[in-house]
């Protein structure tokens, strides 16, 4: 017989059961039976009675076989993992509590008299529910987690889980989670995960969130234990804003050079062919640039576009670009926020000297299917988010693809008026909690382009990545994430036309990399980072092969180059006092050439050549070649000069084992990459930073200076030959470089009117000097880098005219940059000869762009099928015909100069987005 009640137990000191007497030994026997099948099994076999509430008790099915057992050992079993206590009177009675004990005698100590109470138990002090300065009214909902144990010594807990948005599923990021009586609070990482330590008892929580319906909890620990934040939008638009999460986290961090782009914010900045591009968000901020209009690649603070690490889900994307570099290699819809590291790199990353960007992939909804489309003049992007487990896992994939032949028809430059060009793009990403303490994440991204500059040739490229990580919480102060991933970039040349010289060519680059990551949170005062991470380096440096059977090109195979990258860091962040907190950290890199290989060895002081080649070094396979390495110190410190107002410097020091070998202006997808052996030493760095940060709600305000010193930077000889050459290091040089600069940035957050306003003023300078005049350029004095831009302007702005609708403008100023310019001619054997300035001495006209756009978002109903965007933009309104190029030819016995633009005329877009 079952009996529901609902029970509310006062017991005195002299209450007297006895549960010993009558834990009966019994036998039983049951199979699939859920919880209340067991329950009225033993009251059918036993005089035992049990008292409860029917919502207590869940749905689960078990099966177990016991013979002359105790009941306790029964109970145990049944509610061990779940928050339900038992206590057995002594007729009998079972009482089923939720989380609370029923205890049979008064705590030790009750009386101050540990002489008056014969009990040799020790039991934690009762939880006291009511609290006299808090206000029943004051908190939403009572939540208890765990189950009280009597015996436990332990004074805090740790509380998990995760926060999202009630309405759109998604993870919500830095949300503060605060305690309003004893100052404990944390934030949710960027996937919405959080962990935090209370005391044994009553807890009033709340959340934080800008933009978020705040949330009051009682909070009931009783032991470890997970609880999930659902949080709505907040619908009513206030006068004032009470909270808001990660306030002035510019100012308050340690880190110098350090940027973050949501993509939820860059959907109304108007972008070439109305694309929606994270990547060319990033250059209009201050300290990352282009080479070009048009170029692939990344200059950030003076750096060459091969010294960025540009990261997808720790996989390393080589070539970030498509279509020329008109548009980026990342799906927007699939992408989540991106961090870019300019200034102090943290100690984890490595292996570049001037940035990392990394970006991640968003995770995809676990409780409903969700997509996101669009529909452009030149692509079309789809994504979709499919719940595989509820609440436990999803798959998110993307796609996105071109039809952008009829683009280049219109184009300015007439070498591609006749061309062709596709790309497209894939991603997938599984995402799986498995418990509390373990989750595990797989990424797999594939894109490809293919172009057609003349009708014979065909020019192909390709980026492949994956990636598994593995989340691990050893206890509530250990953290740790282990991740395998593996890239591979490879470009394709083939030429079918003209029959006795075709040909295809190859290249390939791959690497492998395993990382260990962890964090020590000591306490609120001292956090550590420490880890380690290992890849190896396998590149094909090129083939060629002739097409067809009438070719008379010749086969030729470049040997495979291989190394191994290895490294350990430690960092911490030590809060000293209130003012000052200091970041610091240490990477110390190993870096191995290894075999099967052949190396050539040169006469010292003498120039690098065939007639100065003394032998060569054969090493058999996985044999070390040659070894580098050396420590890379990270180090910065923040004083807070006011509550609102901080100063911070930093020193970065760091190392690059692979290089690209280009002879091109601006970057070209055909630009192949060398590792470091016996004759080609790696990059080095050293960078200090120092700047100033101010929020004045609404605005933010920082302004940063720098100064780089880098060695070995590789360039080219005049008139190298770069691609299947087996002898590239007598083509190549290696020097130093500097580059200063000072960047600006305001920005406003809020408002109908919002944006930023970023100017840098830089300077990149690289000299490559030699005792020989074979290996000097401009006399081994310095010279302006490809990339040299002294002045960049950029002026992003949102101006919301309804809730629906805005206007949004962006505009770009930039320095021109520099060019080499034919200056004359001479006669040589009765040719005649072009004379060519100093590299780099001139520059090609300023730059500047204006691109306005029209935003409408669709009507705000709460039940509709789909959500939809439109995007009306102009780029290049005024029309300006920026240079991408300066060639010369000689045309009847005349040299000519010919300037080549990509968009030299206004371009309309129209695009339209759909979400449901």
């Amino acid at each position: 017989m079952k009996y529901t009640i609902i029970i509310l137990c006062v017991l005195s000191f002299n209450f007297s059961f006895s549960q010993n007497q009558n834990d009966q030994k019994i036998s039983l026997q049951y199979e699939n039976l859920s919880k209340h099948d067991i329950i009225k099994r033993i009251e059918e076999l036993t005089n035992y009675r049990f008292f409860f509430l029917e919502e207590w008790i869940d749905d689960m099915q078990l099966s177990a076989q016991y013979n002359n057992v105790s009941i306790k050992h029964i109970l145990n079993d049944i509610f061990g993992s779940t928050d339900i206590n038992y206590y057995i009177t002594s007729d009998n009675n079972i009482i089923l509590t939720q989380n609370s004990l029923i205890n049979s005698t008064l705590p030790k100590d009750f009386f101050n008299d540990t002489e008056t109470n014969s009990s040799t138990e020790e039991y934690a002090s009762p939880i006291l529910y009511t609290n006299p300065s808090v206000s029943e009214n004051d908190f939403d909902q009572t939540v208890r987690i765990g189950k009280e144990n009597g015996r436990s010594k332990q004074q805090t807990y740790t509380l998990s889980g995760y926060a999202k948005n009630t309405k759109t599923k998604a993870p919500i990021a830095n949300l503060v989670i605060v305690t309003t009586d004893k100052k404990i609070s944390t934030q949710t990482d960027e996937n919405g995960y959080y962990r935090i330590n209370l005391p044994y008892g009553v807890n009033y929580i709340e959340t934080q969130g800008m933009g978020l319906s705040g949330s009051r909890k009682r909070i009931i620990m009783y032991s470890n234990g997970r609880f999930n934040f659902n949080l709505k939008d907040e619908i009513e638009v206030l006068d004032e804003i009470l909270i808001e999460a990660n306030r002035d986290k510019n100012v308050k961090e340690a880190l110098t050079g350090v940027l973050q782009i949501k993509t939820k914010e860059i959907k109304t900045v108007p972008l070439v062919l109305g694309e929606r591009d994270i990547l060319k968000v990033a250059t209009t901020l201050p300290g990352i640039k282009t080479a070009g209009e048009g170029a692939s690649g990344y200059n950030v603070r003076g750096g060459k576009e091969d010294q960025n690490l540009i990261l997808l889900d720790n996989g390393v994307l080589y070539n970030p670009s498509h279509f020329f570099g008109i548009f980026s290699a990342l799906n927007p819809f699939t992408s989540g926020d991106v961090n870019i590291y300019k200034g102090n790199i943290p100690s984890e990353f490595g292996g570049r000297l001037s940035s990392v960007f990394d970006i991640k992939t968003k995770n995809g909804n676990t409780e409903k299917l969700s997509a996101e489309a669009s529909i452009g003049p030149v692509t079309s992007n789809v994504s979709m988010e499919i719940p595989v487990v509820k609440n436990k896992s999803s798959l998110m994939v993307g796609a996105r693809g071109t039809y952008s032949g009829w683009i280049l028809k219109s184009l300015d430059d007439k070498s591609l008026k006749n061309s062709q060009a596709s790309f497209y793009d894939l991603v997938g990403k599984y995402h799986h909690k498995i418990n509390e303490n373990n989750t595990i994440e797989a990424t797999g991204y594939y894109s490809k382009d293919a172009f057609s500059i003349t009708s014979d040739s065909l020019f192909s490229y390709s980026n492949r990545l994956m990636s598994l990580k593995w989340d691990h919480t050893f206890n509530e102060k250990h953290l740790g994430n282990f991740i395998v991933s593996n890239s591979q970039y490879k470009f394709n040349i083939e030429l079918d036309g003209n029959l006795d010289k075709n040909f295809d060519l190859g290249y390939r680059v791959n690497e492998t990399e395993f990382k260990i990551r962890m964090k020590y949170l000591m306490n609120k005062k001292y956090k550590f980072d420490y880890g380690m991470a290992s890849k190896l380096y396998t590149i094909n440096p090129g083939s060629i092969n002739p097409k067809g059977t009438e070719s008379i090109v010749n086969a030729v195979e470049i040997p495979k180059e291989s190394a191994l990258e290895s490294a350990l860091y430690l960092s911490g962040n030590f809060e000293l006092n209130k003012k000052l907190l200091l970041n610091l950290g240490i990477r110390y890199s190993m870096y191995a050439a290894l075999g099967e290989a052949e190396q050539r060895i040169y006469q010292d002081n003498s120039p690098r050549n065939i007639g100065s080649l003394l032998e060569t070094k054969e090493f058999g396979k996985n044999e070390v070649i040659k070894t580098y390495g050396g420590p890379e110190f990270r180090m910065s410190a923040r004083y807070f000069l006011g509550p609102d107002l901080s100063i911070k410097g930093g020193i970065n020091t760091t190392y690059q084992y692979i290089h690209t070998l280009t002879n091109n202006t601006t970057v070209s997808p055909t630009d192949t990459w060398r590792l470091s052996d016996t004759n080609i030493k790696p990059q080095q760095a050293t960078q200090f930073s120092l700047g100033i940060y101010k929020n004045i709600s609404p605005y933010e305000f920082s302004i940063e200076g720098y100064y780089k010193k880098s060695k070995n930077i590789l360039d080219y000889k005049v008139g190298a030959d770069l691609i299947l050459n087996e002898t590239i290091e007598t083509e190549v040089l290696q020097g130093k470089g500097k580059a200063y600069g000072i960047e600006f940035l305001m920005r406003k957050t809020k408002g109908r009117l919002n944006g930023w306003l970023g100017y840098t003023y830089s300077r990149s300078f690289i000299k490559l000097a030699s005792e020989f005049p074979e290996e000097q350029v401009n006399g081994g004095s310095f010279f302006p880098a490809n990339y040299d831009k002294p002045h960049d302007i950029s002026l992003v702005t949102n101006y919301k005219l309804t809730k629906r609708f805005s206007l949004s403008s962006n505009f770009t100023y930039q320095t021109g940059r520099p060019v080499t310019f034919p200056t004359g001619s001479y006669i040589l054997n009765g040719v005649e000869r072009v004379l060519y300035s100093d590299r780099n001495e001139f520059r090609i006209p300023d730059y500047y762009r204006l691109d306005l756009g029209l935003n409408i978002e669709g009507n705000h109903k709460i039940k509709k099928l789909a959500h939809s965007f439109w995007n009306i933009s102009v780029y290049n309104v005024l029309g300006r015909n920026n240079p991408y190029s300066v060639f010369f030819v000689t045309e009847n016995g005349k040299i000519q100069a010919y300037q080549s633009s990509i968009f030299a005329i206004p371009v309309p877009t129209i695009t339209y987005n759909l979400k449901f």
